[in-house]
């Protein structure tokens, strides 16, 4: 059996990455002003802060059910004899229903996973269904494979200003802060799907610290192993010092640092950083019961 692994381009996984490991990578539309974009195409994260620097109003839209419909079917013509396709949070977006939709007009199962997660918690999780698919994972374990990464992602994010996200309309329970949004530097994270709140520090440096310490914590919980990476847009300098201090406080030789894809950027504006980090639960999925995947 040959069980192909499908995500989206909010995932952030580099091209490379995709590639060698196979998982295909369904883009969604960016529009800034009156043009319209394909993400991972013909529009960069530069072209995004730049926009938003420029207040340029800029719109993401979700992947729709006949491409998707489109690429599974392409998917089953070339051998894949089942489907499971890995998307960002059902509750900040659209794409998790525009996949289902598609499943159901094709020939061979798919199965969905709502990650409840954005960027790389979302591409860790298609990753790690592609490794259990590649050592001959059934569709169940390899589903399950995705999911259980998912769940054991921690998603830490310093933004420079909560109003990107308010405008987008993806601020969730951070809404909270924004009266004193001027006065601190929120730490935000994912919780139940949503943009959620988790510390407020007074500077942006304390704020950096303290994404450095909470990632060590969330890494120190994971002792069958994890992944992590440090996204960022308009800020490579401190990222990489970031990067620096992180992979010096868990005895790697490096943390790679990625921009922040085009649609998400839209969303978290200019000087943004963001750390993930997530579990490694591959020898348990392929060769026990596995866990129930979401589907």
């Amino acid at each position: 059996m040959s069980i192909a692994v499908v995500t989206d381009s909010t995932a952030s996984l580099d091209p490379d990455d995709a590639a060698r490991e196979g998982i295909t990578v369904v883009p969604t539309t960016v529009i800034i002003g009156a043009r319209v974009y394909t993400e991972g195409v013909d529009v960069s994260s530069s072209m995004i802060a730049e926009a938003l620097n420029q207040a340029v109003p800029i719109s993401t839209s979700r992947p729709s059910p006949e491409m998707f419909a489109s690429i599974f079917e392409a998917l089953a013509a070339t051998g894949a004899t089942g489907i499971v396709s890995v998307h960002l949070s059902s509750r900040v977006s659209g794409t998790v229903d525009a996949a289902r939709l598609a499943a159901t007009r094709v020939d061979i199962p798919v199965q969905v996973v709502d990650t409840l997660q954005v960027g790389l918690a979302t591409g860790f999780a298609a990753g790690m269904a592609a490794r259990v698919s590649a050592a001959g994972g059934t569709i169940e374990q390899v589903a399950a494979a995705a999911s259980s990464t998912a769940e054991s992602s921690k998603v830490l994010v310093y933004v420079d200003t909560l109003e990107h996200l308010r405008r987008g309309g993806r601020i969730g329970r951070a809404a909270a802060l924004i009266g004193a949004a001027l006065s601190v530097k929120p730490i935000l994270t994912i919780e139940d799907g949503l943009v959620a709140p988790l510390e407020r520090v007074r500077t942006s440096a304390k704020a950096i610290a303290r994404l450095v310490d909470l990632a060590v914590e969330a890494a120190e919980k994971l002792p069958a192993g994890y992944d992590i990476g440090v996204q960022q847009l308009a800020n490579r300098e401190v990222a990489q010092q970031l990067s620096t201090e992180l992979a010096r406080r868990l005895g790697r030789d490096s943390v790679p640092v990625n921009e922040v894809g085009a649609d998400i950027g839209a969303h978290v504006g200019p000087g943004t950083i963001a750390v993930t980090v997530s579990g490694h639960d591959f020898p348990q999925l392929l060769h026990g019961p596995g866990r129930s995947p979401q589907s």
